[in-house]
């Protein structure tokens, strides 16, 4: 047997040439239109570079049966992705079928949504979120949630205009960002060759203010210390503003 030694990924931001030119420490553009559905209550296409997500959120006057007569709401996600939204074609059955991996980004995307949402506001509806991944480089769980709050800050506030909610019940911004070792060195927001090329990668998702709803993170085919998971969080962090300055500059205040 032969013995495998661990990579040292004691790392810092260097001067690594990123396949679209980008800084280690700068995001991609993030495009938005809004609204892009007719019928959702709120909806939105996102850009992050070349992932593109359409976002949408429905409401339906109903809750699962765990919440009858409890006055709360809930929300929920479903997510996929189109059959040509990565270099080789998904068979769209499998597209249908909730495969370990897309069953774990939907969990994710409904927990992020509860953590910034107050459910008991709701009402007794339930909040339906799909995300629809219609190309794909890289980070689509984190732009599946960053345009999943923008559409449910639009879908909240059409449902207050039609007096079906008293007030906009969003306690926080809330955003996500990839961030992840390759080479040695801390990139932010990976793109698909990055993302299959990362010794640690990890999808932060922080609230506005700073609070950590989700911190999933592994290394892929070695370890790494505890010191550098602090590291990748603080300068995941720093991206997590930016992109929240950018909601707020597009959103507001959230009333």
């Amino acid at each position: 047997m032969t013995e495998k030694k661990n990579k040292d990924l004691t790392f810092k931001l260097g001067d690594l040439i990123r396949p679209d030119g980008r800084k280690p420490d700068q995001i991609r553009d993030i495009r938005v239109v809004r609204p892009y559905q007719k019928y959702a209550e709120g909806s939105v296409l996102l850009e992050m570079g070349d992932t593109r997500v359409v976002c949408s959120v429905s409401v339906e006057e109903r809750v699962p049966p765990w919440l009858k007569g409890t006055g709360q709401g809930w929300i929920t996600a479903e997510y996929g992705m189109l059959p040509r939204s990565t270099q080789s074609r998904i068979n769209r059955e499998t597209v249908v079928r909730t495969t370990g991996r897309t069953y774990e980004i939907q969990r994710l995307i409904g927990r992020a949504m509860r953590a910034v949402v107050d459910t008991t506001a709701l009402g007794e509806r339930t909040y339906y979120v799909d995300c629809d991944v219609i190309q794909a480089d890289g980070g689509t769980r984190t732009a599946a949630i960053n345009g999943s709050f923008i559409a449910m800050v639009d879908a909240l506030r059409n449902m207050k205009e039609q007096k079906r909610l008293r007030k906009i019940p969003v306690e926080d911004y809330l955003a996500a960002v990839s961030i992840g070792i390759v080479d040695r060195q801390t990139l932010m927001d990976l793109c698909y060759l990055e993302d299959s090329q990362a010794d640690v990668d990890m999808t932060l998702v922080m609230t506005g203010n700073g609070r950590l709803v989700e911190v999933q993170a592994g290394g892929e085919g070695t370890t790494f210390s505890q010191d550098d998971l602090n590291l990748l969080i603080s300068q995941g962090a720093k991206g997590i503003k930016k992109i929240v300055k950018w909601q707020k500059e597009l959103l507001g205040e959230l009333k």
